[in-house]
């Protein structure tokens, strides 16, 4: 099974249509809805719902404290490689950028993850350019392996992999991965993506339905914001959210909503979200999925992140560094894009606790870590 054919039937233009011409009447019908179903959500994305923000963050903050409390997980990135083969035209680490390289070894890495441990956090997620030869599943699970005794929840963004590699990072400690499909556009995709392994559209689509099945504990996915029209993407987001929820039920499912921000390059978004379509599109999620997880990251400036946190956010990055070896400063990689907060995790756990909410560093751990002589 795969979501690729339902992601197809919603580029069929219908779909925008709805979301377009939905009226007054079916925002509020869908503001009353005990649980809203695609119908509703095409009239919570849509141009008429702009107008009803107030209630949408109303009805987003109940059901988020409903479901989650008052709680924020807290994580950072670590950059393990800035090494690419991709093409992407929006991406910072475009093979054709003229930037400074540079791949941590297992042993650097280990040193990031002392510097980052230090801070409190226990929350990590790994990335690295897509670059399979230099950067591929041995090199991160060995990387993982070292980090594990720090970290007991360790994910991974990085190129998509096949179900047995997912597997192999379980293994090593691995219990999450984050796949931005960048842009559920089929045809956007592909001029998007001109060269590269990441051009396969449908490899990339199915990745967190395959990190499933191996074994992960949370998929987190999202849409590159700016790429192409938000409402649809945010649209597709969600049902492709959905479909990993009813066949995989085990496994937690989150949303990011990341937008563009200024990275290596000259290419600009073609459809730029304002501070109030990223409120819409997040409240919006929230009221569909009620009982997933939400993460904003430093790619939002601080006073719009510490507004946006009681309206669905259930997770945030806090001492963030997109550069490779930007947590310790041994190695001169360039950064993936511009961070807009710069606070640190302290700076980051006082700013939620002056909004009421209690900064989370830790939520679960593994048994099989506590069983008697586990290794």
């Amino acid at each position: 099974m795969s979501f690729a054919p339902a992601c197809a039937a919603l580029h069929d233009g219908k779909t925008a249509r709805a979301i377009e011409t939905a009226d007054e009447a079916a925002v509020l019908r869908a503001l009353d809805a005990p649980a809203p179903g695609p119908h509703d959500l095409a009239a919570l994305l849509s141009p008429a719902a702009a107008a009803h923000l107030e209630a949408l963050a109303r009805r987003a903050h109940e059901t988020t404290v409903r479901h989650f409390g008052r709680t924020i997980q807290l994580f950072t990135p670590l950059y393990l490689s800035n090494h690419c083969t991709n093409g992407c035209v929006y991406c910072g680490f475009n093979s054709a950028n003229r930037i400074p390289r540079a791949q941590l070894t297992p042993p650097q890495a280990l040193e990031e993850g002392r510097a980052i441990a230090a801070t409190g956090l226990r929350q990590l997620l790994l990335l690295t350019g897509e670059a399979p030869a230099r950067a591929g599943t041995d090199y991160i699970a060995a990387c993982a392996r070292l980090l594990r005794p720090l970290f007991p929840s360790l994910a991974v963004e990085v190129h998509a992999l096949s179900e047995d590699d997912y597997r192999v990072l379980v293994r090593a400690g691995v219990d999450g991965m984050t796949m931005f499909q960048e842009t559920y556009d089929r045809t956007l995709y592909a001029t998007l993506h001109p060269r590269g392994p990441k051009r396969d559209y449908a490899w990339r689509l199915d990745a967190p339905q395959r990190a499933c099945r191996a074994g992960m504990r949370t998929v987190n996915i999202g849409a590159l914001l700016g790429l192409a029209p938000w409402r649809l993407e945010v649209f597709a987001t969600a049902m492709h959210a959905r479909y990993l929820q009813r066949h995989h039920p085990g496994v937690d499912l989150a949303i990011s909503l990341p937008r563009m921000r200024p990275h290596a390059g000259a290419w600009q978004p073609a459809h730029p979200l304002t501070d109030s379509d990223l409120v819409q599109a997040m409240t919006a999620l929230r009221l569909f999925l009620p009982q997933a997880g939400i993460t904003i990251s430093t790619r939002e400036s601080p006073a719009l992140r510490d507004n946006l946190v009681p309206l669905g956010v259930t997770r945030m990055s806090a001492g963030v560094s997109t550069a490779v070896g930007g947590h310790t400063g041994g190695e001169a990689g360039t950064g993936q894009f511009e961070i807009s907060d710069p606070r640190g995790v302290q700076d980051m756990c006082a700013a939620l606790r002056r909004r009421g909410y209690q900064p989370v560093f830790k939520d679960w751990e593994p048994l099989a870590d506590a069983a008697p002589g586990a290794a």
